[in-house]
């Protein structure tokens, strides 16, 4: 039993107690079994009794294929109208693309489910891998017709998923059809599908994750029957695959864990027995979170299967994973590293990059030659390792193997200046650690210049003590100071180029990634060179885990220019109100094929009043339940509206409020998964409302008609910028209902 519905029993039942003059006599107390949803008990409202919807072909499957043809018409009408890249299609349906079918490795700040399911409709559309700008318009015969369609397909697939929604969330069909309605109607949903874009797919499987908990809910009274296993893992594969398209898509794995664990705290409240409720969590353990970790890992796995050859992002990866690529410059080069070598050194800490040095001083401290770590290939990240005491010849004597232990020097090949730290002066930013510079000459006898090889690890089979690229990962400890060379991808300011900050950590963490380092090119013209493939080992744990850790590093990277205004760019505060539309072409002029994603102010506004109202109403309604007011709920109503608003209001919620705490960089797009509950949400309240008042079903209708047709009045009104305008924006006049909008002129562009 919920809750919820105890406290409803426990109020209804101190009221009976108040009325009565006698006592009535003590009785034991039983333990009721428990339900998903409350027994019946007598009305004690006006409001119309719930009712649990079931399916009705003959209805339902007539109304959801109204409600897909007219979406299809919206979202695909004159959908190829502009051959010009537009807004993001220059990453999705153009570059991204191009490097899945080239094979050819490439980084995003995105997993990879949408841009492969993108890739895939793009090699259908024109099968081949040539390279298109990323700017200006798309080849004659390039099909981007066909590729915007695909993507379309997920923004159809809306309207007909709102309905399932709210008949499972037991709403009457006059307010499902409403919510298709109102989901057609949003011109920013529409037109943010009718490109090649992640949020169509986002859109549709968030949408997904929503109708499956919802149809999962609508199964609780009947635990462990075929449709309850059906409904429990398609919610599973729903929020892999949307967690799988792009990260806000965990606000909907959010929703689903607070609802399970609300469930399965009722259970424990009910005193369920412990062999029903250990199945219970086993069935959530196994749907919820063992199949969606699959269904998000097995995009990776798709992910490096593809991108099978060297590319512009092999540098966010460990070397060992860029030797493995064909192509890779990585993959052929000497395995034994000898005195007298060019190295290039890379840090084993996500984000930290190549050891690096300029002419560029800093600007206090020592005043010394800046040491920094630079993620890309650079002349400026080559070293020549040294030996200590007896100085070789490098072309002429015996090679000489690098080992555990040595004590050497490393020469800045550009500058020639030695790899140096002291205690006299703090790094930069970490200011605990010592300041790591290039300073010197090679034939300075400076202890400050000597460093100590510490082997931490060795990942080939050749475990001998002797230093190998790729494979072998060491420290560098200074012999002056004993402090290790680090680079924990801490930026520097502007004036070291917002690159990584090396330093001499004081701290002994000797397996800490920030200390460790392994040598990524090996250049020495007398050492053979081997295929590195055959040698090198990597796992898929491992890249998985780097490749999510430099996700996260890229997103926050992600930052706005505060000093700059972008009329991009939104606040999240701005968003329900629809303060600051985006313009999705940056030229405007007479003949340019102008989109403008606005969205339907009727819908936003009152939507957003939805969202505010809600929270408020179950106060209003709490307080009425406590003081004992009469003919505050219907039978089952008090359940429903609290099943079915956690689930709409608690997503916009979730899909929302956290923009607030990001330091991203945001657009008004962001809003759109969280505008999609809110639209829910407020059919959900036109529903309540009617049942509230006791209105037949014909005067509903009667509402939902009036709904309907103002709605879908404004979305004509702006179906001008939705589809495709390209005369003059002068000729749409009275579109612009806010000063802040720029459809007309954008008054704050500098």
């Amino acid at each position: 039993m919920n809750l919820r519905e105890n406290s409803v029993r426990q109020h209804a039942a101190e009221r009976d107690d108040a009325a009565d003059s006698q006592p009535a006599p003590t009785q034991q107390p039983t333990r009721s079994k428990f339900v998903a949803y409350p027994l019946r008990r007598e009305p004690i409202s006006t409001s119309v009794p719930y009712q649990r919807n079931r399916w009705n072909t003959s209805v339902d499957g007539w109304l959801i294929l109204i409600l897909t043809l007219i979406c299809a018409f919206t979202r695909l009408y004159r959908i190829g109208l502009s051959n010009r890249v537009s807004w993001d299609e220059s990453y999705f349906n153009v570059r991204f693309s191009g490097l899945y079918l080239n094979h050819s490795y490439h980084h995003d700040v995105h997993p990879p489910l949408a841009k492969l399911l993108i890739s895939f409709s793009r090699f259908m559309a024109d099968g081949s891998n040539r390279t298109i700008e990323p700017k200006g318009s798309y080849p004659p015969d390039f099909n981007y017709t066909f590729t915007r369609c695909f993507t379309a397909l997920f923004g159809i697939g809306l309207a007909p998923l709102a309905y399932l929604t709210c008949l499972h969330l037991n709403m009457r069909r006059q307010t499902c059809f409403l919510a298709g309605l109102l989901v057609i109607a949003d011109n920013a949903l529409c037109v943010m599908s009718r490109f090649v874009l992640l949020d169509a797919p986002l859109l549709f499987f968030t949408a997904a994750a929503l109708c499956s908990i919802a149809g999962f809910q609508n199964t609780r009274h009947c635990a462990f029957s075929p449709a309850w296993w059906r409904w429990l893992f398609i919610t599973g594969a729903s929020l892999g695959l949307v967690s799988s398209s792009k990260w806000v898509g965990f606000f909907a794995v959010a929703l689903v864990g607070l609802y399970t664990m609300e469930e399965l705290l009722n259970m424990y409240a009910d005193f369920i027995p412990a062999s029903t409720a250990i199945k219970h969590f086993g069935a959530r353990v196994a749907a919820l979170i063992m199949l969606p970790v699959a269904i998000y890992m097995a995009s990776f796995v798709v992910h490096f299967a593809v991108l099978s050859h060297s590319g512009p992002g092999d540098k966010t990866m460990p070397p060992a994973f860029q030797a493995r690529l064909f192509g890779s410059k990585l993959s052929y080069q000497p395995f034994t590293v000898m005195y007298g070598s060019q190295l290039d050194l890379h840090s084993m800490h996500s984000g930290s990059g190549l050891l690096h040095s300029h002419p560029h001083k800093y600007p206090a401290g020592s005043q010394q030659q800046q040491v920094t770590g630079y993620s890309h290939s650079d002349s400026n990240n080559i070293w020549v390792i040294m030996r200590i005491g007896n100085e070789l010849n490098y072309t002429n004597d015996p090679l000489l193997p690098v080992k555990d232990g040595d004590t050497v020097r490393l020469m800045h090949k550009t500058t020639s200046a030695m790899l140096h730290s002291h205690r006299s002066h703090k790094a930069p930013v970490s200011t605990h650690d010592y300041e790591v510079t290039a300073y010197g000459k090679p034939e300075w006898n400076d202890t400050n210049n000597e460093w100590r090889i510490e082997i931490h690890k060795e990942d080939s089979s050749l475990a001998n003590g002797e230093i190998h690229a790729i494979t072998t990962q060491f420290r560098l400890r200074h012999a002056a100071t004993n402090c290790l060379l680090s680079a924990a991808a801490v930026k520097l300011p502007p004036w070291g180029f917002r690159q990584t900050e090396v330093s001499c950590s004081r701290g002994q963490k000797l397996k800490s990634a920030a200390n460790l380092w392994v040598v990524e090119r090996h250049i020495n013209s007398r050492v053979p060179s081997i295929d590195m493939r055959s040698i090198v080992r990597t796992s898929f744990i491992s890249n998985f885990i780097r490749l999510n850790m430099e996700m996260v590093r890229s997103n926050n990277a992600l930052i706005p220019d505060r000093d700059k205004y972008n009329h991009l760019e939104s606040g999240p505060w701005s968003w329900p109100f629809l303060v600051y539309p985006m313009r999705l072409l940056g030229s405007w002029n007479k003949g340019d094929i102008k989109y403008y994603e606005v969205g339907n102010p009727l819908v936003w506004w009152s939507s957003a009043l939805m969202c505010l109202l809600y929270p408020l109403q179950l106060v209003y309604y709490h307080v009425r339940q406590v003081r004992g007011i009469p003919g505050v709920w219907a039978p089952g109503e008090e359940l429903h509206f609290w099943n079915a608003g956690k689930l709409l209001w608690g997503g916009w919620m979730l899909h929302y409020l956290p923009f607030f705490a990001m330091g991203r960089v945001t657009y008004i797009h962001h809003y759109l998964p969280a505008l999609y509950f809110a639209i829910l949400l407020l059919a959900f309240e036109v529903d309540h409302f009617c049942r509230r008042l006791a209105l037949g079903e014909h005067f509903q209708a009667v509402v939902v008609a009036m709904c309907a047709i103002c709605v879908l009045a404004v979305f004509c009104w702006f179906a001008p910028l939705t589809f495709g305008y390209a005369g003059s924006i002068d000729d749409l006049k009275y579109r612009q209902w806010l000063p802040t909008w720029n459809i007309y002129q954008d008054k704050y562009i500098m």
